[in-house]
């Protein structure tokens, strides 16, 4: 037995429930991974939420690292002992220990702690593919980027800062702002006490930017619109604060024939030849030491009802893990 969380409804955090679990042994392209840190991400908000609707009773969790006990028939991409990473695939990866297809663990650098592994897949992934897949930046452009000092967003002010790139990010308050610039942000806007969109103009002399990378969603979606220039992107990659209304696409015309997006990790990290590539770039950006992992939060697995009230209520700063 092992243990896990299960969730049977959907609600707030007091519907995840500290359950006992049995893991068999791995089926055909299956691994089985003993969990050493499990990374908490706000798409596990969305699960337990109800917004991304999963079968239920269901498990949480998308990211972890460990190593693998056992490997099921077929399995070529890991061996047992391999010490592994992943951010993908089937919800369950808040557990000690569970089964999941060996094709999405990849093989973590010796370099490499399993807390930091655990706590830069899914939000490190993110920033490879923001930066270089959904479009190419290159060095001088200038981007604005929300929630610069959350665990995406610290990852992000280090990426930008190492490709030559202008990033504005916003926070929520005059600490944050402080690790945010800590981080390589050029510029931060503290959206309490200042209008970001008003600000982004006085920053960029009236140019706007680029491209906007927004993960709030309802609260910052058109005010994120009114600070591209024309023909500039708009990559909409969350939902923090509820799901964006409906709008008309004149909405993007009148602002300059604007593009949008609603890109996922999972759509860009389909094939493991991409996941691969994708994890080389993190793995030689983190051990090269262009990009430095912060954990700032760390929980047992018991108490992951308690990380995530910290998550929704914005205390945390970084990223946070559980330890099984």
């Amino acid at each position: 037995m092992a243990k896990a969380i299960r969730i049977n409804r959907t609600g707030g955090p007091e519907v995840m429930e500290y359950v006992d679990v049995e893991v068999g042994d791995p089926g055909p392209g299956e691994a089985r991974v003993r969990h050493h840190a499990i990374g908490i991400n706000f798409i596990d908000v969305y699960f337990r939420t109800g917004l991304y609707p999963q079968p239920l009773p269901a498990g949480l969790g998308k990211e972890g690292a460990g190593v693998v006990e056992a490997v099921g028939e077929g399995v070529t991409e890991v061996k047992v002992g391999d010490r592994v990473a992943y951010a993908g695939g089937p919800n369950g990866a808040y557990a000690q220990l569970r089964n999941m297809p060996a094709s999405l663990l990849m093989r973590l650098p010796d370099a490499i702690s399993f807390e930091t592994a655990a706590a830069m897949m899914l939000q490190g992934l993110t920033v490879q593919y923001l930066f270089n897949r959904t479009t190419q930046l290159k060095r001088g452009d200038t981007i604005l980027f929300h929630a610069a000092a959350g665990g995406v967003g610290l990852i992000a002010c280090q990426w930008a800062r190492a490709m030559g790139v202008n990033m504005i990010g916003t926070v929520g308050s005059d600490a944050k702002a402080e690790l945010a610039r800590a981080h390589g942000c050029t510029h931060v806007i503290n959206y309490n006490t200042e209008d970001f969109v008003t600000r982004v103009a006085e920053i960029t002399h009236g140019e706007k930017v680029s491209v906007v990378y927004d993960s709030i969603g309802k609260d910052t979606f058109f005010g994120s619109l009114d600070c591209l220039r024309p023909r500039g992107l708009m990559v909409s990659f969350g939902n923090a604060s509820g799901p964006v209304e409906p709008f008309g696409l004149n909405e993007l015309a009148s602002r300059g024939s604007l593009f949008v997006t609603r890109p996922s990790l999972f759509a860009y990290a389909a094939t493991r030849k991409d996941m691969e590539e994708m994890s080389a770039d993190l793995f030689g950006m983190v051990e090269g030491g262009k990009v430095k992992i912060e954990i700032n939060q760390r929980y047992s697995l018991a108490d992951a009802a308690q990380a995530h009230i910290d998550l929704e209520a914005r205390k945390t700063t970084g990223s946070s893990i559980l330890l099984p």
